[in-house]
């Protein structure tokens, strides 16, 4: 899921001035919640909480991971722009495959239109068909369509919920 630590530098892709990589328990302090709260609800955590939730996630090892893409040019700041999620579920169907879904996917409001997000989703989905993912699939809103339709998804099914 996440590192308290970087990523060997061949994990990590760069361009230069961004940087995407997994989760640190430093991206807290780098705007990571308020980022989130760009997509929905995110009340700030404390560090104690945040650490909490990180060990929780990190211990589901590689089903569990959470991109960012890190403003290098920003320097001593480091600012989040854009994160995403990977949760890779375990299925009986299929021979035991497992089916990768993309979740909060979100960039930055002063830095949308650079291609971060794309860059983000892509990265997602290779990681998940290195992992051995027969499918991936997210959620969106109809208006987010025709992004998603440029990441390489199509529309299949129709999505309905609980919420609590």
């Amino acid at each position: 899921m996440a590192s308290t630590s970087p990523e060997p530098v061949a994990a990590a892709e760069t361009d230069g001035s961004i940087l995407i990589r997994r989760l640190e328990i430093a991206d807290r302090e780098r705007g990571f919640l308020s980022l989130l709260a760009q997509l929905s609800s995110c009340p700030d955590l404390t560090a104690s909480e945040f650490a909490a939730c990180f060990a929780d996630l990190a211990a589901l090892g590689d089903d569990h991971v959470i991109l960012v893409a890190e403003d290098l040019s920003a320097a001593p700041d480091r600012r989040i722009l854009s994160t995403g999620c990977l949760f890779v579920e375990r299925k009986f169907l299929r021979g035991g495959g497992k089916v990768g879904h993309v979740e909060d996917v979100v960039v930055d409001a002063a830095a949308r239109g650079r291609g971060l997000g794309l860059r983000v989703v892509r990265r997602l989905v290779k990681i998940a068909k290195e992992a051995g993912c027969y499918k991936v699939i997210l959620d969106c809103t109809p208006e987010l369509r025709a992004y998603y339709a440029k990441c390489g998804f199509v529309e299949k099914g129709v999505q309905m919920a609980v919420y609590f």
